[in-house]
């Protein structure tokens, strides 16, 4: 039996735990202040505090995340997917510390998480790629003459991390010196690094995707491939495997490829390969995610192989339990059930969930961090949970998915449920009548939801913003042990020690004022103190739950700045006034 600390929360954080229990090993969960009684926390074996509300004091914090270790005895540490997942840092100093990485070896992370060094081993094993650049932009300037030199639209990336952040697109030559600058500022808040690079962007490309797992001697496996064409802010929302509508030459180009690019670098344990796929055929090498996927459970569904298991046997040096690609079995599809509002461009929409009703039946899997009673914070990931269907078939898999989302409640967040039951009813999505979806009828792509369905999506009611109860510590002493006593200051309020229950901004209604339309950060101002502005002009720029949300006037008028860039904000607080 090993102690395994998960240096995660949410629904990946109780993946492993689960995981954990059932390979026999004792599970460690962490947590940040306002996640002192969340699911992940209450399901591990011991949980330790990471004290702090942010995100960078707590999840982000590899010395925070080291002492839990130490003070808890784990052995090994499970990252996850997010925060420090990706760190070749982190990794080093976990292995450093004397514990067992359960993950790839810090080389490999650096050699493929930085994507220009990616690019270049996809490259050296002839893998396919559109043009870019070779090293990271210095300034703006540079990554306008690459959009001169090759011609638009292109995407600036960021060199660091993944899951969709740090990426801008861009179709006009105005708009690159910002989206750079935007896709920098994003990156640094998510991955610590603002680095950014450039490629040609492929017009309606769909987005797939080869799942492998290496044991570190240069012997790799591809477990299968999958489809996540379905995003928003490039960002994935439906993912399904295996990927649909491909050729059997492009198939095995995409497993092969794959298979070579991780075996260059000798890789361990899980990863992803990414491409993309455009409408004429032509595949493009995007990035490696040196991680477990959000959507792994897609292809546990079709091939039977438990991922998580496989990283804790090739960790502990016992390698890999299968040694060739598995046939797929059926076809399976997965939901991110995340508190945003589609209606309103998916913003966030964070908050107490009032009621959770859960779908079972045959070939139903559902995948949670959070139950009846939880929050939803403001201060991380939007996603509650993930909904996965499998069947025999692709058209039986999204039949059992309508019937799968239409037993699925949610009340309190705005979800984005009402829009993957949408999707489902689509015939880009659905394909053919018999659901198959061949190449000739799958018409989904990565710019599909804003370029399409944006227009027709219905803005849903919000949950009021939830009153903040950070914990207050206080030091007492136990068996002649100075200990800190962790507690919430409105419980503290009442035991008369002054410090009162924190409250939510609020506001007196003010048409005039311009508020934030989602819990954040002001980031930044785009038009000045004391300037004109028009309906519908952006003016500001919030960063609400890892993402940047623009801010447009409500009326016109004369802009009064009513915060500091830097500042936090509530979902309503005033963030200016505009006076006609």
């Amino acid at each position: 039996m090993t102690k395994i600390l998960i240096a995660n929360r949410g629904e990946i954080a109780v993946r492993v735990i689960r995981a954990c229990a059932e390979a026999g090993h004792t599970s460690v969960a962490v947590y940040a202040d306002q996640d002192a009684d969340a699911m992940h926390v209450r399901l591990a074996d011991e949980a330790h505090a990471l004290p702090g509300a942010t995100a960078a004091q707590t999840y982000l914090s590899a010395d925070a995340l080291l002492d839990a270790a130490s003070r808890s005895g784990a052995e090994a540490v499970h990252p996850g997917y997010g925060f420090l997942s990706e760190s070749a840092d982190f990794a080093q100093a976990v292995e450093a510390a004397g514990l067992t990485w359960i993950g790839p070896i810090p080389q490999s992370i650096r050699a493929l998480g930085d994507k220009m060094t990616a690019r270049s081993i996809a490259q050296r094993v002839g893998a396919p790629l559109a043009a870019g650049t070779e090293e990271p932009l210095q300034d703006a300037h540079q990554a306008v003459e690459f959009a001169q030199e090759h011609g638009l639209p292109v995407v600036i990336k960021a060199a660091h991390g993944g899951g969709g952040r740090g990426m801008k697109v861009v179709r006009s030559f105005n708009e690159v010196e910002e989206a750079f600058c935007a896709a920098g500022r994003e990156a640094q808040a998510a991955f610590g690094r603002s680095e950014c690079f450039m490629e040609r962007f492929l017009e309606e490309p769909r987005h797939v995707e080869v799942q492998v797992l290496g044991d570190g001697t240069g012997h790799v496996v591809v477990v299968g491939d999958r489809d996540c064409s379905v995003q928003r802010r490039n960002q994935k929302l439906i993912e399904e495997a295996p990927a649909p509508g491909l050729s059997a030459d492009q198939r095995r180009e995409l497993h092969e490829s794959a298979r070579r690019i991780c075996a260059e670098v000798s890789y361990r344990g899980a990863g992803t390969v990414e491409y993309l796929l455009a409408a004429d055929g032509t595949l493009s090498f995007l990035e490696v995610n040196t991680r477990l996927q959000v959507e792994h459970p897609v292809t546990e569904a079709v091939t039977g192989i438990d991922l998580v298991k496989e990283q804790f046997n090739i960790a502990f040096g016992h390698g890999l339990s299968f040694s060739q690609t598995p046939d797929p079995c059926g076809h399976a599809v997965e939901f991110r059930i995340n508190a945003e509002d589609p209606g309103r461009g998916f913003l966030p929409s964070p908050g107490e969930i009032r009621r959770l009703t859960v779908a079972g039946g045959p070939g139903v899997r559902w995948d949670a961090g959070v139950e009846t009673g939880d929050a939803v914070q403001p201060a991380f990931d939007s996603m509650m949970a993930k909904l996965i269907v499998h069947a025999d078939s692709r058209a039986a898999a999204l039949t059992r998915a309508r019937r799968a989302l239409r037993e699925t409640v949610v009340e309190g967040p705005a979800t984005v449920i009402p829009f993957a039951q949408m999707v489902l009813d689509r015939q880009e999505f659905a394909g053919g009548e018999d659901g198959s979806a061949g190449s000739g009828n799958l018409t989904v792509h990565t710019q599909w939801i804003e370029s399409t369905l944006m227009p027709s999506l219905e803005a849903q009611a919000r949950p009021e913003p939830a009153a903040q109860a950070p914990l207050q510590r206080i030091p007492i002493e136990i068996d002649g042990r100075r200990m800190l006593l962790a507690l919430p200051q409105g419980l503290l309020a009442g035991l008369g020690t002054g410090a009162g229950p924190a409250s939510p901004d609020s506001t007196e209604s003010n048409p005039s004022h311009l508020t934030a339309p989602a819990p954040g950060t002001l980031v930044r101002w785009i038009a000045d103190d004391g300037a004109a502005v028009t309906q519908g002009e952006t003016v500001a720029v919030v960063d609400a739950m890892k993402m940047e949300t623009d801010v447009t006037a409500h009326t016109s008028g004369t802009l009064g700045h009513l915060i500091q860039v830097g500042e936090p904000i509530q979902a309503g607080a005033a963030l200016a006034s505009i006076d006609s």
